[in-house]
């Protein structure tokens, strides 16, 4: 490579040269809402879901009853299982804990509570807020009746977890800002003059020999 063109890389690319690499900042999603109980009784669809109403399994639609009754029993014993809100058409995957365990006063899979049904709970997040399924399944027939409720105690968790997490970013902001602050205060003037004979600052006497050539 000619020294002509080495000379217009530095001028056409100074920066790259000088310039330090600049902090990263990255901010996660947050899992809720801010004001999840406010949001849980104005939204139409958690309203339309927190009235109890009939439920359905809806896994393995196309087998035979007899092999959706033994799939849906032993998805119950592992902790999970699909059921839809027939009204609104709502379908929810859930999960829960299927611990038969006797001595348990709230179980979250219940098989012993009424022959011939399984009441089940189940815990997640829906659309930023906190929620719990409560409701029941028939075992032969595979529906029941069910409802969602606002989960106050993981609700005030999960809004704990996000003040901590806004207080985080608030405080990582103003670090960003001040690192971009002090990175613009500590970097060095560009030589006009240089600038003027295509040379960046700090290299005037070997772009100059350069260029002469």
């Amino acid at each position: 490579m000619n020294e002509a063109a080495l000379a217009s890389m530095i001028y056409n690319d100074p920066i790259g040269i000088y310039e330090q690499p600049r902090p990263r900042f990255i901010f996660k999603m947050p899992r809720v809402v801010p004001d999840q109980k406010a949001k849980f009784e104005s939204d139409e669809l958690f309203r339309r879901l927190s009235r109890e109403s009939e439920i359905r399994y809806t896994g393995y639609r196309e087998r035979a009853l007899e092999e959706r009754q033994m799939r849906f029993h032993n998805g119950c014993r592992e902790g999970h299982t699909e059921i839809s809100f027939v009204a609104s058409g709502t379908n929810l995957q859930l999960v829960f804990n299927a611990t038969q365990n006797p001595y348990l006063h709230d179980k979250e899979c219940d098989f012993d509570k009424e022959h011939g049904k399984v009441y089940i709970k189940s815990y997640f997040i829906m659309n930023g807020v906190c929620v719990r399924f409560r409701g029941w399944l028939d075992l032969e027939r595979l529906d029941g009746s069910g409802c969602l409720e606002f989960d106050e105690r993981r609700a005030m968790h999960e809004d704990q977890i996000l003040r901590e997490q806004i207080e985080r970013y608030n405080l990582r902001l103003r670090e960003f800002e001040d690192s971009k602050r002090a990175y613009r205060d500590s970097r060095p003037e560009v030589d006009m003059e240089a600038v003027r004979r295509g040379v960046p600052s700090g290299g005037i006497g070997v772009g100059a020999s350069m260029w002469r050539r």
